[in-house]
């Protein structure tokens, strides 16, 4: 069987299909229903939470022939056209390699005649951050006076980056992480479709590892299954992707609480011997750590930092942040931090975090 990605395999082809970002579609949907469609659009947000995607949905929806509740009917030839990739009236373009001023000047050149098939011309540029100077000039004089029969569609990752002129003449959106939940329930649908069997925790944890990208959980799945493995666990996935699991940390965070020093050294030597990547791991660590700092503050934070967590990880998090103060907190997030910076370059990559362990131990 051959696993192509899975993240294309599995594009969204309506609305309908998307996990995620439900107050970006619900204002789009109300825009196509009641006829109120902007001329300039601009997606901002994390990589891999659907920019591009919902981009191309709604060049199709606003070029479907048959739109029923705002939904593209995915039969009629112009939306053929567009899904089979042979729409010449939507352009998309990649900032980050045509980012000059003629290469602008080209597209407004384009964006002067008629669409040749479709209701719209739409033109996706993609990482639009990436234009120069010269080239945002360019591209503002366009979006100024856009003629009737164009749409642009800006997406980037780093919104600070675009000069304030162009936001401005753009309706703006701002795309988030997807949830463990939002991206665990596509996960599982996927798994559904390749007709394979994996176990939940294993889907938390590809998830977790994602950090919120739906397109990174995809790959990583289907890194998984292009073993052929019909069902997967939780422990093949830590395998397979060399991912240590939450429960690993949880344990870890459980020994540096209670001061149970020796337990510590005691796992992270079993994770060298098993091959696990000692700075990855520490990431995990301080991640964790900072979140249990968080809630100290305020529980009613876990909305902000607990978007990944599962129910029973909330709880423990919560419990675990009862046991210690502050202070130590901060200084175990900074030690385990230096610890996984110097694992780099250590004799033996276990040796920063012993150190660390011991130290901490004693501040407890």
């Amino acid at each position: 069987m051959e696993h192509q990605v899975l993240y294309r395999k599995y594009r969204p082809k309506s609305f309908s299909d998307l996990f995620g970002q439900a107050h970006v579609i619900k204002t789009l949907l109300n825009a196509l229903k009641y006829d109120k469609v902007a001329h300039a659009y601009l997606f901002t947000g994390p990589r891999g939470t659907g920019k591009t995607t919902i981009a191309r949905l709604l060049a199709k929806a606003v070029n479907c022939q048959k739109l029923k509740n705002a939904e593209p009917d995915n039969k009629c030839p112009a939306c053929m056209q567009i899904n089979e990739g042979k729409a010449m009236d939507l352009i998309e373009i990649d900032a980050a390699s045509n980012r000059g001023i003629d290469e602008i000047r080209q597209l407004r050149e384009g964006v002067k005649f008629s669409p040749g098939f479709l209701k719209y011309k739409v033109f996706i540029i993609d990482e639009v951050h990436q234009l120069t100077k010269e080239a945002f000039n360019a591209l503002l004089k366009t979006l100024e006076e856009p003629p009737a029969h164009a749409i642009f569609i800006l997406a980037t990752t780093e919104i600070h980056k675009v000069p304030q002129t162009i936001i401005s003449r753009c309706q703006r959106f701002d795309f988030k992480k997807l949830t463990l939940k939002n991206i665990v329930e596509k996960l599982s649908h996927i798994a559904k479709l390749e007709k394979i069997k994996i176990d939940k925790p294993a889907l938390d944890l590809i998830a977790q590892s994602s950090d919120g990208a739906l397109r990174d959980a995809e790959s990583l799945l289907g890194q998984v299954i292009a073993l052929e493995d019909k069902n997967i666990t939780a422990e093949e996935v830590q395998t397979i992707l060399g991912i240590v699991s939450v429960e690993a940390v949880i344990e870890l965070a459980d020994d540096l609480l209670k001061a149970e020093t020796a337990k510590a050294i005691r796992l992270i030597n079993k994770l060298v011997d098993e091959g696990y990547d000692l700075v990855e791991f520490s990431k995990s660590a301080v991640i964790w750590l900072r979140k249990m700092l968080i809630l100290k503050v305020d529980e009613k934070l876990i909305d902000v930092v607990g978007r990944d967590l599962t129910d029973e990880q909330k709880e423990t998090i919560l419990s675990q942040g009862k046991l210690v103060n502050d202070i130590w907190l901060i200084k175990a997030i900074n030690s385990i931090g230096m610890a996984g910076n110097e694992a780099k370059s250590s004799v033996l990559p276990q040796l920063p975090f012993e150190l660390s362990f011991v130290e901490l131990s004693e501040k407890l």
